[in-house]
């Protein structure tokens, strides 16, 4: 969808971006929850195909922290989830494979675990979160079966954090930029949507850095973006980067400003899934402003509103010319 849609999405949900919530509603006529499942995966990062440590900023449960149980089959941890979310009265569900990497097994058991989801008649969404180094033509051929089979849209969510390599090669991402290129190309020739994961607030970038990310997210065939403030955890290696003072953890008004700047600058058809996160509490060094995710958000639509800014006001499509305009 274009500009004209962002609109509309803003004058019925009072958002004045192209909200995951609207893109639902819009899609399938009513709210839809997303269920995240731990299919007890690991990653080319960790068990020393490319690294041993994962990535800097990585939990020990691969950001699957709110996922299910790994030992519970497929369709129990979606009937739990289900449960958790049943005062809602919500009939559709995206079933989202969220812990590790999960693309990085037999093909057989990728096909078992995601009919074991997709399957399931409550389940509108298939969602894979994945590096981009894990999707090949045999991953993206069984993803596009299970889409025609049963004409379910089937998303996968790439990591791509950012496109600046000294960065990258900091945090131990372990994939260069043509590698992501090429996993978007395999799987929008197969007609498969991509959503990208980008950190706000990594060590080192300065805010020109982030709005290059995003004018490069700009250029490239994807339908989404998901926004993430930069958590430090206990028990990874950033976080003894952090306790030894290497880098700045962003404040909450420092984040808010950035995010809004950043989505005057997306493009207004890009779907924005998540405008902040919130790190698991028990784990959560930095920042601890972040664990209250409804005031954020509640800032983030009062800076938007109180700075007139919509998605995609500071973006010219000629040239992805971002400078126009006083958002800076």
């Amino acid at each position: 969808m274009g500009e004209g849609a962002v609109r509309q999405g803003m004058i019925e949900n009072d958002k004045p971006y192209y909200s995951l919530d609207y893109y639902l509603k819009t899609t399938f006529g009513e709210k839809v929850y997303k269920i995240a499942i731990n299919a007890g995966m690991t990653c080319p990062n960790r068990d020393g195909t490319i690294g041993s440590g994962g990535c800097i900023f990585c939990s020990a449960k691969g950001s699957g922290d709110f996922a299910g149980d790994a030992a519970a089959p497929i369709a129990e941890q979606i009937q739990q989830g289900i449960k958790g979310v049943e005062k809602f009265h919500s009939r559709r569900f995206i079933a989202y494979f969220q812990a590790f990497t999960n693309t990085y097994a037999p093909l057989a058991y990728l096909k078992s675990v995601y009919t074991q989801a997709i399957e399931q008649d409550a389940v509108a969404v298939l969602s894979i979160a994945t590096r981009p180094d894990c999707v090949g033509p045999e991953v993206v051929g069984l993803l596009s079966q299970l889409r025609q089979t049963y004409e379910k849209p089937v998303w996968v969510e790439l990591g791509l954090q950012t496109v600046h390599e000294t960065t990258a090669r900091y945090i131990r991402r372990g994939y260069d930029l043509p590698c992501f290129e090429r996993a978007v190309r395999l799987l929008r020739e197969a007609g498969i949507e991509v959503i990208v994961h980008l950190i706000l607030g990594l060590p080192g970038e300065s805010r020109e850095q982030i709005f290059e990310t995003v004018n490069y997210v700009n250029s490239i065939d994807v339908q989404g973006v998901k926004l993430h403030l930069l958590h430090v955890l206990r028990g990874t290696d950033l976080a003894e980067e952090y306790q030894n003072n290497r880098f700045h953890v962003l404040e909450e008004e420092e984040y808010v400003d950035l995010v809004t700047a950043c989505i005057a600058r997306f493009r207004p058809d890009l779907v924005l899934h998540r405008l902040t996160g919130d790190g698991p509490k028990d784990l959560l060094l930095a920042p601890m402003w972040s664990t209250a995710k409804r005031k954020v958000l509640n800032h983030i639509h009062r800076e938007l509103k109180a700075k007139g800014i919509r998605q995609g006001c500071a973006y010219r499509e000629e040239g992805n010319d971002v400078r126009a305009g006083n958002i800076v």
